[in-house]
């Protein structure tokens, strides 16, 4: 991943659980309400043991490091928090529906404690308050991937068509298109899940979760589209 600094502000974890909870609402400064109301979800093949993050249509095959948090080889399933935005009274709003966050759960244990999960140590205690460490995206789509398969990935999926293709396939079960989108290397057997991002284009943290024995068991990348404890949040 690229450890690019983001745009500055405040950026204490997410509450995930709240995130991946059906039925829970956000009421946004905008006047619009977000309500989780799907959580699809797919597997990763993970044959590596190594995942890692990018825009798939513009960084899979120069990704940078793969995430620190590698679970053992095996497959690990990924699941989106779909919020659909509403504006109550306004009967002209279009319901709006966009991915909050996508989760990757590496095992069973529950989390005790998030963390940034891009960078060492030493850089992260560096960072000042009103910055973080994310991935950039430029087509509106964002994936977790087998980080070893990279290269294969990215011939797999060639310009982008094939892609699209595994959005459009799911057209009868998401009309809305936002994935996730699940693509398999033939020969290495890494995978890749994609899934629209936000409200689009923008650079997005990744968050670990560790259990009680301080072992990683969860990716979570936050795409910062409904308020946050601590946090401030200003849509358009």
């Amino acid at each position: 991943m690229d450890l690019e600094r983001a745009t500055p502000m405040p950026l204490p974890a997410p509450d995930v659980d709240r995130l991946l909870t059906l039925g829970a609402r956000y009421d946004c400064p905008n006047g619009t309400t977000a309500v989780v109301v799907a959580l699809p979800t797919a597997e990763l093949p993970l044959p590596s043991g190594t995942v890692s993050a990018c825009d798939p249509h513009v960084c899979l095959s120069e990704p940078g490091e793969p995430f620190p948090q590698s679970p053992p080889p095996g497959s690990y399933p990924v699941t989106l928090s779909v919020v659909e935005f509403t504006r109550p009274g306004d009967e002209e709003y279009t319901p709006d529906r966009r991915v909050a966050a996508a989760h990757l759960r590496l095992a069973e244990e529950p989390v005790v404690r998030w963390a940034m999960a891009d960078g060492e140590e030493e850089e992260i205690q560096a960072l000042g308050e009103e910055d973080y460490f994310g991935y950039g995206v430029d087509t509106g789509t964002g994936c977790f991937f087998d980080a070893a398969a990279g290269d294969e990935l990215y011939d797999l999926l060639g310009d982008g068509d094939t892609l699209e293709a595994g959005f459009d396939a799911r057209a009868d079960v998401d009309p809305d298109d936002l994935g996730p989108a699940v693509f398999t290397d033939p020969d290495t057997g890494g995978g890749l899940v994609a899934f629209r991002t936000g409200f689009g284009d923008g650079r997005y943290p990744t968050w670990a979760g560790y259990g009680a024995d301080g072992r990683p068991v969860a990716l979570v990348t936050e795409f910062l589209i409904v308020p946050q404890p601590g946090r401030p949040l200003d849509l358009d």
